[in-house]
């Protein structure tokens, strides 16, 4: 198992480019099952959860050809496809399910153990069950009871659907599924994500007719077939936050390339409330806390394009150290506290209430052996280690590179002292 060795680092400086987004290429790459033409995706980043999709791809029956280190895949799924997906596979990422919609519209069956993850909370899936029974698909409901999903459709309808949460995951289902069904489909209170725009600019690329993206209503019309199609897919908005942060725990000036700002607006604006300057270059977007002391804010996340719950643990990190009280309130998983722990090891001293954290803040961090406890909150004890008195000792990141790519490596290339131990 590996770990990260952390030490204090002074204020981080130079620029850092941010790579493609984990959670706009995981649906784009379940796509790719639709056509059965070859599908090109391009700044594909080199994680491990890109590495698991593609083998599930692999699979189920799709020919892929991995380049990462040109940040390349490409797919052709114009074989037969299998309909069962290995639980081996599934087991090791929630996104798994993403392909259920695409075997049902190629195979008119999906199989599919409910998948594993991040232990930050249920994540149910009743609300792509519910499109997709809406859609025509009937699902094997004592399967479903020992944690299956065996949904058959002879061929899918459209309908108009109403999400009781705006679920990313079930919008995603949804719109790939509708995308070859006969007829058309009304999606509301559909999730607004930026990596549910990027889906369907992906979907319309390959033949599809899909309007409203990025807004609570989505109409697809189903068309009959998809072409191959060549796609970019946009930069990580998480990863673009996390190392904004790095920027401003450290008190340092960071120039980040490849960064979309109307992505991260929520983010953006607590930053400035908490006395860090942002502003937007033609090289990218100058994030710079050497002028002013980090004061305290509070945040609360909420679907996009409130905060995000991603950014939750991280920004936390930052809170530790800043002057004064903060409240962070998590509404979006009830199980996204558990950096609590590990930050508290670090002399931190939160108390959480139910959905609330209460950070005294001004804290001086000592370094201690610390869990990557999920994918962001393992960032997020990084982060805290770049200031804490010490050695910071990270463990299972194995979580961590499951979301971000290259981490250790960009972080010393702005200045950071941090070590990957292979054990």
């Amino acid at each position: 198992m590996a770990k990260f060795l952390v030490q204090k680092s002074g204020p981080l400086e130079g620029e850092v480019t941010i790579s493609g987004s984990k959670n706009a290429v995981l649906p784009i790459l379940a796509a790719t099952l639709l056509s059965k033409e070859d599908c090109v995706i391009k700044d594909a980043p080199a994680l491990r959860d890109v590495d698991v999709m593609c083998r599930l791809l692999e699979s189920l029956g799709a020919a892929v050809n991995t380049d990462f280190e040109n940040n390349r895949v490409e797919v052709n799924a114009s074989g037969e496809l299998h309909y069962e997906a290995p639980y081996d596979l599934v087991k090791m990422m929630r996104a798994s399910i993403l392909v259920l919609g695409a075997l049902l519209v190629r195979t008119g069956r999906a199989l599919i153990h409910l998948p594993g993850g991040c232990a930050i909370g249920e994540r149910p899936i009743e609300l792509h069950l519910k499109g997709l029974r809406a859609l025509g698909a009937v699902i094997d409901e004592e399967q479903l009871s020992r944690g299956i999903v065996d949904a058959r459709a002879e061929g899918l309808h459209g309908n108009d659907i109403y999400l009781d949460f705006p679920s990313v995951g079930a919008t995603e289902v949804i719109i790939m599924a509708a995308s070859l069904a006969e007829g058309t489909t009304i999606l509301e209170n559909a999730a607004q994500e930026p990596e549910i725009v990027d889906l369907a600019n992906f979907l319309n690329k390959m033949g599809a007719r899909i309007k409203g993206a990025g807004t609570d209503t989505i109409k697809i019309e189903g068309v009959q077939q998809f072409r191959g199609v060549s796609h970019h897919v946009i930069p990580d908005r998480i990863e673009a936050g996390t190392f904004m942060i790095a920027a401003a725990i450290t008190g340092g000036r960071v120039l980040i390339r490849n960064m979309v700002p109307n992505h991260l607006k929520a983010v953006i604006a607590k930053l400035r409330e908490c006395n860090v300057e942002i502003a937007m270059t033609e090289e990218g977007v100058l994030v710079s806390a050497d002028q002013k002391p980090i004061v305290s804010t509070d945040i609360k996340t909420l679907p996009y394009p409130g905060f995000p719950t991603d950014m939750q643990s991280p920004f936390m990190a930052l809170l530790t150290v800043a002057r004064g009280p903060s409240v962070v309130i998590e509404t979006v998983f009830e199980n996204r506290f558990m950096h609590v722990g590990e930050f508290n090891r670090m002399g931190a001293n939160i108390k959480t209430e139910g959905k609330a954290a209460i950070i005294p803040g001004g804290k001086q961090l000592q370094g201690a052996q610390v869990v990557a406890t999920d994918l962001r909150a393992g960032a997020s004890v990084v982060l805290a280690g770049l200031v804490a008195e010490g050695t910071t000792e990270v463990s299972q990141i194995y979580h961590i590179d499951r979301g971000y790519e290259n981490f250790a490596e960009k972080l010393r290339g702005l200045g950071a002292n941090i070590m990957r131990i292979e054990e």
